[in-house]
């Protein structure tokens, strides 16, 4: 008789096969970057980070931030690393997820450093329709994102940054994302396009886990603001900006 696979009983002890952690090392609330290099930007924001593993795309490091323990582990880019790292970190004791990355700006009035809260993801990827039918929303969790859009404006407010709030869409290739896809997703008033959300979202959904997004504006690919390949310091400043919100967000909800 054919024994088939059960991926979903598979794995569930040690150490996880792709983000190499085991239950017990890291905390219920989980920062996610894309770029694992990032993971130390996060962690000199917290007290006493030490590293966990460093697996493939997936760095993992604890630190405390006002006394609570908080995990960052980076999801690599697109939607099949960003879904493995949530299946995987869940197992292991992940219940809070916030996406903490970059962004491109698809409406003229975001400029490059600004900070954008994700309401919901336009579900342009492959990855999410392995888990739910085509109708099926890419939403984060409610009270996570107002407190995100709250904290985002009160610190804005303080330290001379802006925020905004709105519908993204998630694309898988980077490359195919033509002028007239672009100006699609603008004209039916999509915020912002980036490549991890909708299956941070899905999968946190379909896992009963809790999630949200904060990204930095990398760009404008309306306005033609665009730094590719080169510093960008705006940007720089704005992965710090989302990294300050997210935690404080995570403190006041007392997750």
């Amino acid at each position: 008789m054919t024994d088939f696979v059960d991926k979903d009983k598979i794995g569930l002890t040690g150490p996880q096969y792709h983000v190499g952690v085991s239950e017990g090392e890291i905390s219920d609330i989980v920062l996610m970057p894309g770029d694992p290099f990032r993971v130390q930007l996060i962690a000199d924001r917290l007290d006493d980070a030490v590293e966990v593993a460093h697996k493939r795309e997936y760095r993992t490091m604890n630190g405390t931030y006002k006394g609570r323990l908080v995990t960052v582990c980076s999801s690599g880019m697109g939607c099949p690393s960003t879904a493995i790292g949530v299946e995987e970190l869940a197992r292991v004791g992940g219940r809070v997820f916030i996406r903490v990355g970059s962004t491109a700006a698809l409406q003229e009035h975001v400029e490059v450093g600004d900070l954008i809260v994700s309401e919901g993801s336009l579900r342009n990827d492959g990855t999410t329709a392995a888990y739910v039918p085509p109708g099926y929303p890419a939403v984060p969790d409610f009270e996570l994102t107002v407190m995100l859009k709250q904290v985002a404006d009160e610190l804005g407010a303080s330290q001379g940054f802006r925020a905004h709030a709105g519908l993204n869409a998630t694309d898988d290739a980077f490359y195919a994302e033509t002028p007239e896809w672009i100006a699609n997703l603008s004209r039916v008033g999509m915020l912002n396009v980036e490549m991890e959300s909708s299956a941070l979202f899905v999968v946190a959904r379909q896992r009963g886990l809790r999630a949200g997004m904060i990204c930095a504006v990398s760009a404008n690919l309306v306005t033609g603001d665009v730094i590719y390949g080169a510093p960008n310091t705006r940007l720089h400043t704005g992965w710090e900006h989302s990294i300050d919100v997210a935690l404080e967000a995570v403190h006041r909800l007392g997750l």
